[in-house]
């Protein structure tokens, strides 16, 4: 016996009878119920097509604040050290470690990088991370190898925002690439460390 069809035959014979029952309910709601049904239809498509797209940039807005949040607390500590009395060596060697992000926000600052090179238009793929934590160092060092693709100032403008927007990085090496002469497109691989605080 052929299950798919009993399956499909059912489904129609309670569509056939359901169909009927519909509207004997929608002709008994009368005009105010009529109202309120399209009242809940329109409410329903605004929600999915003007509400919930916003939470997307809500997050992005998010994201973002926290970023400017960062680095106002890392532009801040100098400020008041400048304004009070004068460090000893000490203080002022603590203030420098303070200026690092610590440890275990380094998903954060990927999250960034990611972010950035979207902004720019620059395509990210399969980078390599490795965290270098050494006993004896105050510092842990994050490596990162990235492989970007785009045209040369798409490329600039990614690396100068992710060094004002991540101060705690630095680029140790860049090789770069071109297919032929004609190819607008560069690859280019960036050799990166982000310094954070244990």
């Amino acid at each position: 016996m052929d299950w798919n069809f009993l399956k499909t035959e059912t489904l129609q014979t309670q569509l056939n009878r359901l169909v009927p029952q519909l509207r004997w309910h929608i002709g008994r709601l009368g005009t105010i119920g009529k109202i309120g049904v399209g009242l809940l239809v329109a409410t329903s498509i605004y929600f999915f097509s003007a509400v919930l797209p916003q939470e997307s940039v809500l997050e992005k807005l998010k994201e973002r604040a926290e970023i400017l949040q960062v680095q106002a607390l890392s532009k801040q500590a100098p400020a008041d050290s400048e304004a009070g009395r004068k460090m000893s060596g000490d203080q002022a060697l603590q203030a420098f470690y303070d200026f690092f992000p610590r440890i275990d926000s380094s998903p954060f600052w990927i999250r960034e990088l990611v972010r950035i090179a979207k902004k720019q238009n620059v395509e990210l793929s399969s980078s390599e991370y490795r965290l270098v934590n050494e006993s004896d160092a105050r510092l842990a060092r994050y490596e990162m190898i990235l492989p970007v693709r785009g045209s040369y100032p798409q490329i600039r403008a990614f690396i100068a925002d992710a060094l004002e927007v991540i101060p705690a990085i630095a680029i140790s090496a860049i090789a770069i690439k071109r297919e032929n002469i004609t190819s607008e497109k560069l690859e280019v691989r960036l050799e990166v460390n982000l310094y954070l605080n244990k």
